[in-house]
């Protein structure tokens, strides 16, 4: 159908499916979707280490990660920035966050909640998607990312020798 690219989230059917997806994590999922929709924000919170975690990186480590990982996967999984593109959250297996060990990296899993714009929007406040769900539970592997993150803090060392 022209203008539904549903393979990669961003068509009608791709939100739909990505909305479908995230609201199950959270406690209620009609009532997540009912207020997502009728958000003035474009937001709602969701916990962390049900179906998904988050592994949050600072954005100057966040970026060069993101285009690493894009040259090795076809598609990675979910990719949040906050305001500003100051933070990057990758969403990764459940229980990853709690075996995470990483300078700057912070985790959310069990235990915590995220705010989550609706698929295809930005929020009030800047939240965005870099790479939307696309509603099949695609989460980027955490080895992969793990060798990622290596690559991308090399890569930082190597052009900026005096820090």
């Amino acid at each position: 159908m022209a203008g539904d690219d549903s393979s990669s989230g961003t068509g009608p059917r791709g939100v739909r499916a990505a909305v479908e997806w995230l609201a199950a994590a959270a406690p209620r999922p009609d009532a997540c979707r009912w207020e997502w929709e009728r958000s003035p924000h474009g937001i709602v919170l969701l916990p962390a280490g049900r179906l998904w975690d988050v592994l949050i990186l600072p954005g100057e480590l966040g970026h060069p990660t993101l285009d690493i990982l894009t040259r090795f996967l076809d598609r990675p999984g979910p990719v949040l920035a906050g305001f500003g593109d100051t933070r990057l959250g990758f969403f990764v297996p459940p229980g990853t966050s709690e075996r995470w060990l990483g300078t700057g990296i912070r985790g959310a899993g069990r235990g915590t909640w995220i705010v989550v714009p609706y698929p295809g929007r930005t929020a009030l406040g800047g939240v965005r998607w870099i790479v939307a769900p696309d509603g099949s539970g695609t989460l980027t592997d955490p080895g992969v990312l793990e060798l990622a993150v290596h690559e991308a803090a090399a890569g930082r060392e190597r052009a900026d020798p005096g820090e």
